[in-house]
């Protein structure tokens, strides 16, 4: 199951929301279960070169399951995945992409957002996943 067109763009409507509420311009993007680029957006003034940040941390997100900033603790020298960044054609291993799971806890994609503070970016991105209505479940490790 992948995240519709309707889920990815109103996901892209409460990330940008929250990045105008922050005065922060961002890049957002939504993969599809698949780690394929459903929508994306680059707002005004938003960094160029964040376009590419943004759609891998949502890929990253995506196949690993987890959110970026968690998977970039345990690719810290000595940690379990370090180096894990250098594989599938360049990961990004910090805060701001998180999946993106139904109502059943399956994993139908994910949201990457660049442009701001590490904290920024993962305030963004939660807003988006936030509005899907399924960041409540209990489940969610990465709940803040």
């Amino acid at each position: 199951m992948h995240v519709s067109i309707e889920q990815a763009d109103r996901a892209i409507a409460a990330a940008r929301r929250k990045a105008v509420e922050l005065g922060t311009q961002m890049c957002i993007a939504v993969v599809d279960s698949g780690g394929v680029l459903k929508a994306f957006e680059r707002m005004d003034d938003a960094w160029v070169g964040s376009i590419d940040i943004a759609m891998k941390k949502a890929k990253t997100a995506v196949f690993f399951g987890m959110p970026t900033g968690q998977i970039g603790k345990l690719s810290q020298p000595g940690g379990p995945l370090y180096g894990i960044e250098h594989s599938n054609d360049g990961l990004i291993t910090f805060p701001g992409g998180l999946p993106i799971v139904d109502a059943d806890g399956v994993m139908i994609g994910a949201i990457g957002v660049s442009g701001s503070a590490v904290e920024n970016d993962h305030a963004v991105a939660q807003a988006g996943v936030e509005t899907l209505g399924v960041w409540d479940l209990p489940e969610h490790p990465w709940r803040t």
